[in-house]
């Protein structure tokens, strides 16, 4: 995840205040505002004020910038090499402002410095280094504040999109489960169809019971699934499409979101041919902490309207529930993902 920037304009802001607040002194002595009394310090001029400024505000824009921005931007090291890294360069910036300010210093003074004015400088220069760093550390607690404000305000919406979309799907449920019984017993002399009724009686009430839950048990979503996978069966007949299943028993009481299953059955049976020449075969079974869904692939012939977001919405729960992310795998047979199984708590 990568961080918004701090604006350029805070910096700047920073950088020009810092620099106008530490050459306020010489500021004051140039204007005879009032006498600084101190024998070491330079011949007082425009072009020296205006010098020490510049650098001031050059140390601060990019200390400023590189410790509230371009270190999270650029650096992509393992955090105890990042640290060091950050240090060395935070070290380097300082040499180099020095360095370059002594040479300056010496084009518009014309002499140069003595050892007393080298120390003082060396101490301005410390004080804003350090001073900078602690700025950028609150510019950057700032960032992650109003991320996770967004992030917040983001959850709650979806939360409400959620309870809504429920209460859509829970209109009068009764009045779906008595039709169901109804036709059940219309039905009753033939088994499969009474069987077919009454799965797709079990998948609606899980719906609507898992409606309202982040996670569940994924025993739970296996007894849902083999439901499901009858109602296909019954579509396409058992020749036609089959699921092997082996899942090891430690994982049964480990929870995955809602339906997670039935979305990767449905996507491998919405792109793939399935007919008795060309049967859809899954497997679902356990693999460390994931559960693996794998089906050959055999692309039907014809393009499969979509919007292509199942899997890409499936990936944001994980990442939104867990901070985990699903592993997708395809090559030129077989189409994998793989989900992580997250413990009880």
């Amino acid at each position: 995840m990568i961080l918004r920037k701090v604006k350029q304009e805070e910096i700047v802001k920073i950088a020009v205040l810092v620099s106008a607040l530490v050459t306020l002194p010489i500021t004051i002595s140039l204007f005879r505002i009032s006498a600084l009394g101190q024998d070491d310090l330079p011949v007082i001029s425009f072009g020296y004020l205006l010098i020490r400024l510049l650098f001031i505000f050059l140390l601060s824009y990019v200390v400023l910038q590189f410790n509230s921005n371009w270190k999270y931007q650029n650096f992509r090291f393992p955090p105890t090499l990042q640290k060091v890294l950050v240090v060395l360069v935070n070290i380097g910036i300082y040499i180099a402002s020095i360095t370059l300010f002594t040479a300056t210093y010496t084009f518009f003074v014309a002499e140069e410095m003595t050892g007393p004015e080298k120390k003082f400088f060396y101490f301005i220069f410390s004080i804003v280094h350090i001073l900078q760093l602690f700025i950028a550390r609150i510019l950057r607690l700032g960032i992650i504040r109003q991320e996770n404000l967004l992030e917040n305000e983001r959850l709650q919406q979806q939360n409400l999109q959620k309870e809504l979309s429920a209460l859509k799907n829970q209109l009068n449920p009764h009045f779906l489960f008595n039709s169901l019984n109804t036709l059940n017993s219309l039905i009753r002399e033939n088994s499969e169809a009474t069987m077919f009724v009454n799965k797709l009686s079990h998948m609606y009430r899980y719906i609507l019971q898992s409606g309202e839950r982040d996670l569940v048990c994924l025993k739970d979503e296996l007894k849902f699934l083999d439901s499901y996978a009858f109602l296909i069966k019954t579509r396409y007949r058992q020749a036609c499409f089959e699921i092997d299943m082996d899942i090891d028993e430690h994982h049964y009481h480990q929870e995955i979101p809602p339906m997670a299953l039935q979305l990767l059955v449905e996507n491998a049976v919405k792109h793939n041919e399935i007919s008795k020449n060309c049967p859809l075969q899954l497997r679902i079974y356990s693999e460390g902490n994931y559960i693996v869904v794998r089906n050959r692939l055999h692309s039907r012939i014809s393009e499969v309207e979509g919007t292509g977001s199942g899997l890409l919405n499936l990936d944001k729960r994980y990442m939104l529930l867990r901070k985990k992310k699903i592993i997708i795998e395809q090559d030129d047979t077989f189409f994998t993902v793989k989900l992580p199984v997250i413990p009880l708590e």
